[in-house]
């Protein structure tokens, strides 16, 4: 068969053929009187092998080794091919993300491409200065895509580089919020723990509504979080969460002021008091436990306070009753 007919056949070009024929991978014993080329049925076999080997990814000269070395182990190449395949997937999907951030941002010129760029490479970067750098200067300068804000503020271990991120992403709107959300959801705890700090200082009622649903996490590292947060925003859901963490002794004091930032609303102070009051009598049965709540009421307004506080001067744990006592006079003295 010659070599016209035989591109027809296999949908290889001749052209192709009498490369392959310069490589060595096929190579037709035959010619006619003309001297043209003229393939066998082996031939064509395999022309239709290289094909199916090329089509796997394979290089020219990975072709000619698995057609020609006994001793070749299609396992081997076809896991390496996997490996290949893998790291070329993952370049790809980086390219895209980063053409897809710089869409996002609408840049004006080339100039405004190439400062999100640097600022994107900045945000990557190895050195925590250049990555703060960059957080600050994305609200700054040109702005960065609030996708990769998170992506850096979610994956982040530098307080201070952590810090600038959340900075950033609060003032970059709340286009962030659904990305942060998802990361409450991370089997990773520290990511969640990024997550719920940053949701935290986006000051908008989407936010809060997030801050209220993390008040039933899972992770105890988020509620407790978002009980603090909630308590600044003056939402009485974060009460029990914030007077569980005295009686645990788990940032205790911020918890305190919290309960007391809530208990500046007079409708509030007196449910405060009253669960304080119950937590004492009924909850914690530790001797610090019992001191710490009794403290905590010391900034909450209201009579069901001054009542539990001179109930507790009597207390029968001595702490309890002296820091009872030390309060009411601080309280009869203003």
């Amino acid at each position: 068969m010659l070599i016209g007919d035989v591109a027809r056949r296999s949908g290889v070009s001749a052209r192709m053929l009498r490369h392959y024929d310069s490589l060595g991978l096929v190579r037709p014993p035959g010619r006619t009187e003309g001297g043209y080329r003229e393939y066998s049925s082996e031939d064509i076999r395999r022309i239709f092998h290289i094909e199916s080997l090329r089509s796997l990814g394979l290089s020219l000269r990975e072709v000619g080794c698995a057609l020609d070395d006994p001793g070749f182990k299609p396992s081997e190449l076809v896991d390496d091919l996997i490996r290949q395949t893998r790291e070329r997937i993952a370049g790809e999907t980086e390219l895209l993300t980063r053409l897809r951030r710089i869409d996002a941002a609408e840049p004006a010129g080339w100039e405004d491409v190439l400062q999100i760029v640097a600022l994107l490479q900045a945000l990557g970067s190895e050195s925590a200065g250049k990555r703060q750098r960059a957080a600050l200067a994305s609200v700054e300068e040109v702005p960065v895509p609030v996708e990769a804000l998170v992506e850096a503020a979610l994956s982040e271990t530098d307080p201070n580089v952590a810090g600038a991120l959340r900075w950033a992403l609060a003032r970059s709107g709340d286009g962030g919020l659904a990305l942060l959300s998802e990361g409450l959801g991370s089997p990773v705890a520290e990511v969640r723990k990024r997550a719920v700090q940053s949701i935290a200082e986006i000051p908008n009622g989407e936010a809060t509504a997030l801050l209220q649903d993390a008040l039933a996490n899972s992770d105890i590292v988020v509620r407790r979080c978002a009980a603090l947060a909630l308590g600044a925003r003056g939402v009485a859901d974060a009460v029990p969460t914030l007077i569980d963490m005295i009686v645990e002794e788990t940032n205790d004091a911020d918890a305190a002021d919290a309960l007391s930032a809530l208990a500046s609303d007079p409708a509030l102070a007196d449910q405060i008091a009253t669960r304080l009051v119950d937590c004492l009598a009924h909850g914690a049965t530790e001797s610090s436990a019992r001191r710490r709540l009794t403290e905590a009421l010391a900034d909450i307004p209201g009579i069901t306070t001054s009542r539990a506080l001179a109930d507790l001067s009597h207390d029968e744990d001595r702490a309890v009753a002296l820091t009872a006592t030390y309060i009411l006079k601080l309280r009869n003295a203003r």
